[in-house]
Formats: C-alpha cells, structure tokens, sequence
C-alpha cells in the first residue's frame, strides 16, 4: 500500500492491521460509550454497540466503486500475500483498544461499557473493501465464532460462488443499491462487465442459504439516484426471501461529499415512504425504525429471535 494512501487513512482513524486489514471505531461505538444513543443493530437486532468491532480483512480491494461510498476509492491494493485469519484478529483487538485508549479520560464515558470494550464481541465484517474477495473469509469467521463472538459479514454479492461456500456468520448481508441494471451501472461503477448478473446470482444463493443464517438485505436509498421503481425493488426481494430488509438513507460523509451533495442523502421520513412504496408490492411490512439512523427494517413477519440475546461479557 503507498504511504500516501496509509497516511490518508490513519487520518481518518484507521487502525491499519498487517498487509490488508483494518478495524476503525464506528460512530455509534462513540456515541454509545458516550451515553448519547445506540446503533440501529442494537435496536433491531440486539448487537451491542459498545462490543462492536468494525473490521474489515481486505482494505481497498473490491469490485465496485460505488458513488455513496464514504470510504477513499482512490487507492486498490496489489496484495502479494495475505496474513493468517488470527493475526488478524489478535491485530484488531490490539487495534480496538488502541483507538479508544483516549476515551478513558471522558467525563460523560461509562467507564465499566468502556472496560468492556476493550473486549469486542461483536464483528461487523464490513468496514471497507469487499470481504468475501479474503480468501480465508471462512476461516476468519470460524475463529471468531469459535472464540465465541458474533459476525455481521456484509457483502456486494460480486462473487455468488463464494457466498455460497463460505462459513455462514451470525447475520449476513447483501447490499442491493439499484431496482434494475443501469441504474446498478451508474450507482455501483461496477468493474466487472457482469456485475449485474453476478448479484442476480448471489439473491439466488441468499434465499439458499436462509435455513443456515439470518439473512439481510440492505437497500442504500440515494435521493436523485435509486429511489425510484418500488416494485422492481420488490421483484428482487421476492426473489431473495430475507429474513430481513433494511431501507437506509445514504449518508453525506467522508469521501461521498466529493462524488454527491447534501441534497442527495434523504430526510427519515423519505426513507419510510419510499419503504412503503415497497411494501405495497410484496409481503414486507414496516416493523420497526430508527430516525437518527435514518433507517427503516422490513420483515414479513416479527419474529421472537430477531433481537438476540446475549450473555453478559
């Protein structure tokens, strides 16, 4: 990786890990130490912001160069060999704790939460770059389930055949950013010529793999882009049956605000109407939302499990 680049990102608080990973300290993990609110994925789903460590084992490397992308697309690693699943993880949590050692002198910090996480439990496999382009993803994901922790892995559906092989996480997540293929071309800048294709075939692979994990589809809504077609969203969504459908606002952040303007991230309550719009066309129905997140969840049905409980770290 060019030192420029490394320099680009330890900026914006990355904690570089090895040859192609790196963890940074989400947001809401800021917020919730804070006192000051919690993650939509705690609210929806009962992953603890506080243990949340967003991680992700192949920096720069992916297939698309969406324009919402809030990370650098500037740079793409030439990687000549890639480092073992546990470095990297015994790397992320050095990294973890590292990156929060200033918040222990905060007033408004809850210093037991802050103890805590120290230890993350939580894996959000989806900080930058595409993870299922790691060629040791599942042994990553054994390991971490292994240790006991929790996995979010987040996907652009580019490689449906390894999506289909590859160890199944607590939740996994397939990202649908366009209702048909050239609105995909423009929103996603594919650089595979097949790209479409290729995430037609990875819907058919989530609905295959809905008995084996809990399944998600997130759907960025992009105002002036891709809120559009509600019933070709719902087409695609019938086609994959997730458990689980999030409609979240893009929003105008790190390297977008080059690409997009401030006009382009919709108000929560476009988010809900463009999620009813949906609705109207399928069986998902509006279950629950978080405004600050901007964010609606779609299920055809609630279910007791969706809130996962945990032992007490």
């Amino acid at each position: 990786m060019p030192e420029s680049y490394k320099a680009v990102l330890q900026n914006q608080q990355y904690g570089l890990i090895g040859n192609h990973s790196a963890v940074k300290i989400c947001t809401w993990t800021k917020k919730s130490l804070r006192g000051e609110g919690v993650c939509y994925k705690q609210k929806f789903y009962g992953i603890r912001s506080h243990l949340c460590c967003q991680m992700t084992p192949a920096l720069g490397l992916c297939q698309n160069k969406c324009i919402f992308c809030w990370r650098s697309l500037d740079e793409n690693q030439k990687i000549k060999s890639f480092d073992e699943p546990k470095k990297i993880i015994e790397q992320s949590v050095i990294a973890q704790k590292r990156l929060l050692s200033g918040f222990g002198g905060l007033d408004k910090v809850d210093k037991e939460q802050l103890e805590e996480a120290q230890t993350p439990m939580h894996y959000a496999i989806s900080l930058s770059g595409e993870p299922t382009l790691y060629p040791q993803l599942s042994e990553l994901i054994k390991e971490l389930h292994n240790a006991g922790k929790s996995t979010f892995l987040v996907t652009n559906g580019m490689v449906p055949n390894v999506l289909e092989k590859v160890e199944m996480p607590t939740q996994l997540y397939l990202s649908i950013d366009a209702p048909n293929k050239e609105i995909f071309e423009l929103v996603d800048q594919p650089k595979l010529g097949n790209g479409w294709d290729c995430l037609l075939k990875s819907l058919d692979v989530l609905k295959r793999l809905k008995d084996k994990t809990r399944t998600t589809i997130r759907i960025t809504a992009l105002k002036g882009y891709n809120m559009v077609e509600p019933q070709n969203y719902a087409v695609l969504l019938e086609r994959a049956n997730p458990t689980y459908v999030e409609v979240k606002a893009y929003m105008f952040v790190g390297s977008s605000r080059q690409r997009l303007s401030i006009d382009n991230m919709p108000r929560h309550h476009e988010v809900v109407e463009f999620a009813k719009q949906i609705c109207e066309h399928c069986d998902y129905k509006i279950i629950d939302e978080q405004v600050s997140s901007r964010v609606v969840l779609l299920m055809k049905e609630d279910l007791p499990n969706r809130i996962m409980q945990w032992e007490k770290s």
